[in-house]
């Protein structure tokens, strides 16, 4: 497993020059502010689950998640073609099964799969991402949203949001990275879908991030 890390981070950087897939090039810091974040949400996810990543860019949290948790079903959504082309590669590299990288914008998914969970690890606002993730999470399931320490005006700002979209914030998880001398205080938002989803959201045309509900 650990072997599978050291590939990612290797080829990570060999790409990054490239696709400019991250700021953050040293090895232990990608280890922690990268790998070990993504990997603050493990025990969030149900065995077996089906799991959408919003915005996967390089590959953060779904990647190390799915090294770690081969049991579960992962799809990666992002507008970027060559990014998407990278996590392609990189899932092959990787000798990954049952996780699939999708070129598309959220909102252009329009044949509108339900998952067990949605991760986003993203900093759009909270309101924004429960736009984009809330209409593709089943009845009882999940959206993740990795988010920094200070939460309580996150979550307040997003409650017409959540109240529209059909979710209830169930949990917040908190997690401390240690990077050197640092601590970084890391926040993750469980957000359970109770009711349905209004068919018409995500809205397109950038409609969640440019006129938030």
């Amino acid at each position: 497993m650990h072997k599978k890390f050291e590939t990612y981070y290797n080829y990570l950087i060999a790409e990054n020059q490239k696709y400019n897939l991250t700021a953050i090039t040293g090895r232990e810091e990608v280890f922690v502010k990268h790998f070990e974040d993504s990997l603050a949400g493990i025990d969030l996810i149900p065995e077996g689950a089906s799991v959408l990543d919003i915005g996967a860019g390089a590959g953060f949290p779904s990647v190390p998640l799915k090294i770690v948790r081969p049991d579960i079903t992962v799809t990666m959504l992002d507008s970027v073609g060559k990014k998407v082309d990278f996590l392609n590669r990189l899932v092959g590299l990787l000798g990954l099964n049952g996780i699939t990288a999708v070129h598309t914008r959220i909102e252009d998914f329009v044949i509108r799969p339900v998952f067990d969970v949605v991760l986003a690890r993203a900093v759009a606002p909270l309101n924004t991402l429960a736009e984009y993730a809330l209409p593709f999470v089943q009845i009882g399931g999940v959206f993740i949203a990795y988010k920094a320490s200070d939460i309580d005006d996150v979550i307040k700002s997003a409650q017409n949001s959540l109240n529209i979209l059909g979710g209830k914030v169930t949990q917040i998880k908190k997690a401390v990275l240690n990077y050197n001398s640092e601590k970084i205080q890391r926040s993750l938002i469980v957000i359970t879908k109770t009711t349905e989803t209004p068919p018409k959201y995500p809205r397109k045309g950038n409609k969640p991030r440019l006129t938030p509900l």
